[in-house]
């Protein structure tokens, strides 16, 4: 029923987008728009942060999301996009590294690029080195950072022993690569857990069911797994169900789909590591604003977790933080 819904709100946000005429910008009304990875909550969430500064400011934005996490959907949205020519581009890039000539192109076409929840490159920007530093900002969460959060959780919901391994998206994905990298370098602290090979499900729910399915069948014994976004994390519960194992493999996951709230409570989950992407399209707005208005931005901006659990998820400073479709 999610993916109907989500499927028909793409629909019509597409056909809202194919069907606007070109971008005209104004000194006071500038158009800024918004590519997103894919069709996800946590996208659809940061677009409604986006809408919100773009009232405050004046700003027409335009918004479009590929159907599925791939350069091949991305990258011809990217550059309809540029023909418009819009005064800024937010792009979170679904390859850190194919995205780079597509967005030099933007930014010879004299378009402001801010990456939002990925990047390309290595994510450092404006330091005068690479092919790849030019984009203005990059608005996100400290991904390694959150994958070491959820090595500690997870190491001490297990008692520090077991055996755990990463379901995650694909390789070359800045965002998930870099919570895989943090997770693994913090689970170097606990020498009674052996951490299994990372697993990718290419954004498949039912490749992610797939390999816990064949992951159980190789190790009995799994204690826990990290599941580094919204579809692993979807597959994995789905997965640890149909064994009967779920609250008995703990099963952290990165991102607060919405109903989250009841696997929680339900124990199909035992916690989800909650982003702000409300504020990564606010501030990427906001930042965009001030670029095309000749004022300095950061560099960076790191914009927070929230960890959630049964103990705390009706806590209404922690809910509001559930996304949205």
């Amino acid at each position: 029923m999610r993916r109907r819904a989500l499927g028909a709100l793409f629909g019509a946000l597409m056909l809202s987008v194919i069907a606007a005429p070109s971008a005209y910008a104004t000194k006071d009304h500038p158009v800024v728009a918004l590519l997103p990875g894919v069709v996800d909550p946590f996208y659809f969430t940061m677009y409604h942060g986006a809408q919100k500064a773009a009232a405050e400011d004046g700003v027409q934005l335009l918004f479009q999301l590929p159907k599925s996490w791939n350069t091949t959907e991305q990258v011809p949205i990217l550059k309809a996009f540029i023909a418009k020519h819009p005064d800024a581009i937010l792009i979170s890039p679904v390859d850190a590294q194919q995205l780079i000539e597509p967005l030099t192109e933007a930014k010879n076409a004299g378009i402001k690029v801010i990456t939002v929840d990925t990047f390309i490159g290595t994510g450092r920007y404006q330091t005068g080195s690479g092919n790849a530093d030019f984009p203005r900002s990059f608005i996100a969460s400290d991904n390694e950072e959150g994958g070491r959060i959820a090595a500690r959780t997870l190491a001490k919901a297990i008692g520090e022993k077991g055996v755990v391994f990463c379901e995650s998206l694909k390789p070359g994905v800045s965002s998930t690569d870099a919570r895989v990298r943090g997770f693994q370098e913090e689970m170097k602290k606990y020498p009674k857990i052996k951490v299994l090979q990372t697993l990718y499900s290419e954004d498949d729910a039912n490749k992610a069911v797939s390999d816990v399915s064949g992951v159980l069948a190789r190790e009995p014994g799994l204690s826990g797994v990290f599941g580094t976004n919204t579809f692993s994390g979807k597959g994995v519960s789905q997965a640890l169900q149909m064994a009967g194992k779920s609250g008995k493999v703990k099963l952290i996951v990165f991102d607060a789909v919405p109903g989250i709230d009841k696997d929680l409570k339900s124990g199909l989950v035992d916690y989800a590591i909650a982003q702000r992407p409300a504020d990564m399209g606010y501030y990427g707005v906001k930042y965009a604003v001030d670029a095309i208005r000749g004022k300095p931005i950061p560099k960076e901006k790191d914009t927070g977790f929230v960890v959630m659990d049964k103990s705390n998820i009706d806590n209404p400073n922690v809910k509001q933080f559930i996304y949205s479709n």
